[in-house]
């Protein structure tokens, strides 16, 4: 797998944008500068993401989500936490 994430994912597995390999990895996202962890979707080529609201579900239990625009910056968890560690010399 390369070190970029996809150009656009979603964690529901009914999606076609499901990538189950890139989410157990660990895709954090940076959405207009600030680091967000309700990120249910999001397209970098479109600049959009869609973040879960509250609590609050659907009629079929899916979280309810708004749609926001701007620059979405997706990273690997991993690659971070192995910068982070201290080298052995």
């Amino acid at each position: 797998m390369s070190d970029t994430p996809p150009d656009r994912l979603s964690t529901n597995p009914k999606s076609p944008h499901f990538d189950a390999e890139a989410l157990q990895r660990g895709v954090g996202i940076r959405f207009k500068g600030a680091e967000k962890t309700n990120v249910e979707e999001y397209c970098v080529s479109e600049g959009w993401v869609r973040m879960a609201v509250g609590n609050s579900r659907d009629r079929f239990g899916n979280p309810m989500t708004v749609k926001a625009s701007g620059p979405v910056e997706p990273y690997f968890r991993d690659a971070v936490a192995d910068e982070d560690k201290p080298s052995d010399n």
